[in-house]
């Protein structure tokens, strides 16, 4: 029985080696490597910024605020008002938007409708393609930036998304907009500084015309867009990051939508992460492929709360182990995975996150990872597999 423990503890604490290494190895060339800067010369080519939007009509016109000015003669901006039954169609085309209609209920997502909005597109195709998500907000000369970063590299190109908080914040949305930044921020950057590629984050991303094209964009999967990054990365174009082009949106303020929210986004990346990336390592040894070979490493790092909750709960049982009964090995294991996923996140938050989340504040994080258990079980036992819109916030004029 005790051998038993200690090989189930150990082993647990060796497979966790692997992603805390890679989270330890990405925050530290972020922290300590030397700024990269955006090469933009030579004209930009025509885009088209492609917004989804279901049921936007609170926030949209504020968004498309922060893109009219950046287009230029012969820019379109399209809005795929997808499935709506509020005045988000209406509300778009009154502040400048080229306004698409789709109903479609059988076949619900974001997915189905960037592709529908591209083949509308197709009739009089861009060089460019921008994906911005209806309740975003765009910073000046991002659209600028990404269009020529995905010019000159011929890739997918990914701004840096940041959500935040409505202040004022609780201690636990403060750790969210952190985790969120080591996620979105720390890790890409610290690939960036090496040239490698990222994950696709959802909004912010701009790409050749002709590589999106090749993409099988009409599904339902909860997380498309790190779906399809990987799906690009297997066709030999994995994107790049583009830090200097930045893009934001905040968190629902209501309980029910940030929950919905979280269980969309974990599931989702916990579903790849079992499903897709040793189909990804497996394809970068048979192509001799590094790009998707550290694709696909970044992608089995789990969720920062997921990671801390099963190091702490592996970490006490090695404990316990070995006062119990001497063995050294699975504390050993454990400790490593500990003090590196410590010297991680304390990296991260003194170069990244002291602005988000006091050092006081940081000590949460343990009680955030215990308070997220009950959505880490519905992964195991009702798993969401559907996509679904997460509740926004109510007008203050009172409309939903």
């Amino acid at each position: 029985m005790a051998l038993g423990l200690e090989v189930l503890v150990g082993g647990i604490g060796l497979l966790l080696l692997l992603p805390t290494t890679v989270l330890f190895a990405e925050v530290l060339l972020a922290v300590a490597g030397r700024e990269r800067t955006a090469v933009a010369v030579g004209e930009r080519s025509r885009l088209a910024i492609l917004m989804p939007a279901h049921d936007e009509a609170l926030g949209i016109s504020q968004t498309i605020a922060t893109i009219s000015p950046e287009l230029r003669v012969g820019d379109r901006l399209i809005v795929v008002a997808d499935n709506c039954t509020d005045e988000t169609a209406t509300i778009a085309s009154a502040v400048g938007a080229e306004v698409v209609i789709r109903h479609d209920l059988t076949h619900r997502g974001k997915g189905y409708a960037l592709d529908f909005g591209l083949r509308y597109l197709a009739a009089d195709a861009p060089a460019v393609v921008v994906i911005i998500d209806a309740d975003c907000r765009v910073a000046a000369g991002a659209i600028d930036t990404l269009a020529r970063a995905c010019v000159q590299s011929g890739q997918p190109v990914q701004a840096l998304y940041l959500m935040q908080a409505h202040q004022p914040a609780g201690p636990r949305m403060r750790i969210a907009e952190f985790a969120w930044a080591v996620k979105n921020q720390v890790r890409p950057s610290g690939l960036y500084r090496l040239g490698l590629p990222c994950q696709l984050m959802g909004t912010g991303m701009a790409f050749p015309w002709p590589c999106i094209m090749m993409a099988n964009l009409a599904t339902g999967h909860i997380v498309e867009d790190l779906k399809l990054g990987i799906e690009l990365a297997r066709a030999g174009s994995p994107p790049l990051f583009c830090p200097q082009a930045l893009v934001t949106s905040k968190f629902p303020t209501s309980s029910d939508g940030v929950q919905s929210q979280r269980t969309r986004w974990e599931h989702g990346h916990l579903s790849l992460i079992f499903k897709e990336a040793p189909r990804l390592f497996a394809h970068s040894l048979a192509a001799r492929d590094m790009r998707s070979m550290v694709m696909a490493l970044d992608l089995s790092v789990p969720p920062l709360a997921l990671l801390t909750l099963i190091a702490m709960v592996d970490w006490v049982a090695a404990l316990l182990m070995y006062l119990l009964t001497k063995t050294l090995f699975p504390l050993a294991i454990t400790s490593i995975v500990a003090v590196t996923l410590t010297l991680s996140v304390m990296l991260s938050w003194r170069v990244y996150g002291r602005h988000i989340v006091s050092l006081g504040g940081l000590a949460f994080a343990a009680i955030h990872a215990l308070l997220k258990i009950p959505l880490y079980v519905r992964f195991i036992v009702a798993r969401q597999s559907k996509w679904v819109r997460s509740k926004r916030d109510a007008d203050p004029s009172g409309r939903p």
